[in-house]
């Protein structure tokens, strides 16, 4: 089975709102802090029908954070729409949107089942005892991609109100899981620099793990 590694975080990026002038003499407010999650976008779970409804509305999503030019966008949009309509018929599976006015990002996964993590995209192989534990109580859970615009990476990381952060930490909580569990490509360093600036931390030790299985590692989160 192919590993999937987590959707890479946006490269592209809608145009913001240009900064206001201020009068002669006004005192500079400083560096803005950017939105509170009440000013900024909402967040809902979708049914599977509410997905397959938004499935073409989501794949324009993917497409148009995956930068590149429409070539890139129509193989990455295909590639992304056959992975989600795979997982969106596994057991628990979970997808959560945010918006305004539009979509703007989305999270999902589900959970590895309890004590048999065997053939969920070749997971197993990769996950230390630590991890295995969880997976025993059913309560990890495998996050199979998060899509967000490229400042979310960029830009108040470390906050909880991050939109990829809330993403996250919602759709977890929404499953009651102890345990994130994602993998990511070992090679693939801005893919991996963006989780850890979200919160996510090296399976084992302070580096991703070098194994014979393949070229992948561990991330979790919480815990």
């Amino acid at each position: 089975m192919t590993v999937h590694v987590p959707v890479r975080p946006a490269t592209t990026e809608r145009q913001e709102r240009p900064a206001e002038a201020h009068p002669p003499g006004a005192r500079n407010p400083g560096p803005r802090q950017g939105c509170s999650p009440q000013a900024g976008e909402r967040l809902r779970p979708l049914t599977r029908r509410q997905i397959e409804d938004r499935f073409a509305e989501l794949g324009d999503l993917y497409a148009q954070t995956s930068g590149g030019g429409p070539r890139v966008w129509n193989a990455a949009r295909g590639a992304f729409l056959r992975r989600l309509g795979a997982d969106v018929r596994r057991p628990g599976f979970g997808l959560l949107i945010a918006e305004t006015t539009v979509l703007t990002g989305c999270a999902y996964g589900y959970p590895v089942p309890g004590g048999d993590p065997r053939g969920v995209r070749g997971l197993e192989p990769y996950l230390p005892g630590s991890v295995l534990s969880v997976a025993a109580s059913g309560r990890l859970f495998l996050v199979c991609g998060i899509v967000v615009p490229a400042r979310v990476r960029r830009q108040h990381q470390d906050r909880a109100w991050n939109l990829a952060r809330r993403l996250q930490t919602r759709l977890l909580a929404e499953h009651d899981a102890a345990l994130g569990v994602t993998l990511v490509d070992r090679t693939d360093g801005a893919t991996v620099q963006a989780l850890r600036s979200w919160g996510w931390r090296y399976a084992e030790g302070d580096t991703l793990q070098s194994s014979v299985l393949g070229r992948y590692g561990v991330l979790v989160l919480g815990g």
